[in-house]
This record gives structure tokens, sequence and C-alpha cells, in this order.
């Protein structure tokens, strides 16, 4: 469908980022019912870790769904993330693959350092 639509014509890499999408939106949709809803959101947020409260979700969620739905359907997050609007939703979403994409944090204890090699 998005594939095929004129207005995504243009867009670098479609199949790829289709895939990424569905694959992001899997993970969140908890019920399986082919929504997101508050609860799979407030999920979402939290693992990504930027908490929301409920009238903060409920407000992205109508953000996404033109206040036309409680849920985010597959439809309303294809749209959202590949659209010129700036949901919050999608800039958290954005964040956390490029957050991904950084390199590994280190591991185990910091470096000893002296007195000296403070800034």
């Amino acid at each position: 469908e998005f594939l095929c639509d004129q207005k995504y014509s243009d867009e670098e890499d479609l199949p790829e980022k289709l895939a990424a999408f569905k694959e992001k939106y899997m993970e969140f949709d908890l019920n399986n019912e082919g929504e997101i809803d508050l609860m799979s959101l407030k999920r979402m947020m939290e693992k990504l870790g930027v908490p929301k409260t409920h009238l903060e979700m409920k407000k992205m969620i109508s953000e996404v769904t033109g206040g036309v739905s409680d849920t985010i359907s597959y439809r309303d997050f294809v749209n959202m993330m590949l659209g010129k609007r700036s949901a919050v939703l999608k800039l958290v979403m954005m964040f956390e693959g490029k957050a991904n994409e950084s390199s590994p944090k280190p591991v185990g204890p910091p470096p000893e350092r002296d007195i000296a090699s403070l800034p």
C-alpha cells in the first residue's frame, strides 16, 4: 500500500523503513490485536526511558490518530513515521533508533584517575 503511494515515492529506502516500522510496531503491539493501546504505549515509553503521564499519552495517541481513535493502528503508525508532522512519538522512536546505532557503552569499572587528571 505505502510502496505504491505517490506521496511516498521520493522516500529513500522505503521497503527497509517499512520493514523496520513493522518490526517496531509488532514489538509494542502487546495484545497482538493490531493496535497500540494506552497500556502498550505506556510500556513502550517506559522501555524507551521516557515515561509519560496518562494525559500526555492520550494526547500523543490523539495527535497520531487525528483524534478519531483511542488506539494507534499500523496505518496511523506508518503515516506518522513517514509523515512530515513531528509527532512526539515519532521523535522518541527516531531517538531510540539513533541510540541503538551508537557505539556500545563500555562495561566494567571506570579507569582509575588521580587528581591531576581532572579538568
